[in-house]
């Protein structure tokens, strides 16, 4: 019997179908998601959405309806668990620059939920709107999934810009650590405090573009850090792409947590104006006392869920991105979530 889950609840996104199918996989449980992304300007299923469908389906050699451009329902009834080698690229479905980091969360957490080891080849776009680039899995997601015991790198070899794509990243995931009766243990990681602010690093990146932008970018983000740390060092980085782009990542060190903040460029956007935006999140972040940022903290959800123990995080801002995720975890798991502040304020998430 399918667990139905209404894709229009909430923040309404592509996260729905990606959650609900992660969890799927890892608890062999068949789901029916309607009303995919249906709020928005191209509802159902774009090509990057449909590219994580068709992994997950084919690590969990999975039986599905409903998976072409723009449907707005899907069923996905796994069968198992299967780790190996593969390879999913999103100008399969149609030629786009649509976001790989996309497919890494809808596949992560399944294939470490495996038995044995995966290689992944994703190709698609690696730097682009409205999803993580793969620096900030590589630096922020990563680094915090290790704390709960899931351990997986992630090698960029070519950057995929907006909109010819063609980028390339090869994951590699390590089986969760077994208890005694052979079960995953997922620890309980508590993030409530971040301590003090050891260091700014970062990357001003470009493709096939004058250095000169990278630089601006580079020297504007220096400018703007040092009222906060001395300790700042931001790279200077020409990648390897068949496309132009401009990017800037900025990763804030603390003593028991890091943060990371993207920003992209694009036609006719100064390079000084790339670099604020990627500054004004971090500061806005430090002007607080929570462990995690917004972005970071929808994609904590389905960790501490999994979880054993009462895991808890601190944010920077609750976020309809985090609450949507939190009502669909409660849907496939015997499990409460307490979620202490207003949206769009600071607050605290943790199980009850």
């Amino acid at each position: 019997m399918y667990l139905e889950i209404d894709g229009s609840f909430g923040e309404g996104g592509g996260q729905i179908l990606r959650s609900a199918l992660t969890l799927s996989a890892i608890l062999q449980r068949p789901s029916k998601i309607t009303k995919i992304r249906a709020g928005r300007k191209n509802p159902g299923l774009a090509a990057q959405h449909l590219t994580g469908v068709y992994a997950i389906a084919e690590i969990t050699d999975a039986e599905v309806h409903g998976a072409e451009i723009r449907s707005q329902a899907l069923t996905f009834t796994p069968r198992a668990l299967k780790p190996g080698n593969y390879v999913f690229d999103v100008a399969h479905v149609q030629p786009s620059a649509g976001a790989i980091s996309l497919i890494f969360q809808a596949i992560v957490l399944p294939l470490a939920f495996a038995d044995a080891p995966s290689t992944v080849t994703l190709r698609g776009g690696t730097h682009v709107a409205w999803s993580p680039t793969v620096h900030y899995l590589q630096e922020i997601f990563l680094e915090h999934a290790k704390k709960f015991g899931v351990h997986a790198e992630i090698s960029l070899n070519k950057w995929g810009w907006y909109p010819k794509g063609g980028g390339e990243a090869i994951v590699k995931i390590h089986p969760i650590a077994r208890k005694t009766d052979g079960t995953p243990d997922l620890k309980e990681v508590r993030l409530l405090e971040r301590g003090e602010l050891m260091e700014i690093t970062g990357v001003s990146a470009l493709s096939n573009l004058p250095m000169q932008i990278a630089q601006r970018q580079q020297q504007r983000t220096m400018q703007r850090l040092q009222d906060i740390t001395k300790n700042v060092n931001i790279k200077l980085f020409d990648a390897p792409s068949i496309g132009q782009g401009t990017a800037i990542f900025l990763k804030a060190v603390f003593e028991h947590t890091v943060a990371g903040f993207s920003a992209l460029g694009e036609r006719g956007k100064r390079a000084e104006k790339v670099a604020d935006e990627a500054c004004d999140e971090l500061s806005e972040f430090i002007n607080t006392d929570a462990a995690v940022e917004p972005h970071l903290s929808d994609q904590l959800v389905l960790l501490i869920a999994l979880a054993k123990g009462h895991s808890a995080f601190t944010t920077s801002k609750i976020t309809r991105h985090l609450t949507t995720n939190i009502w669909l975890v409660e849907k496939f798991l015997p499990i409460r979530f307490q979620v202490v502040g207003q949206e769009g304020k600071p607050g605290e998430v943790s199980i009850a």
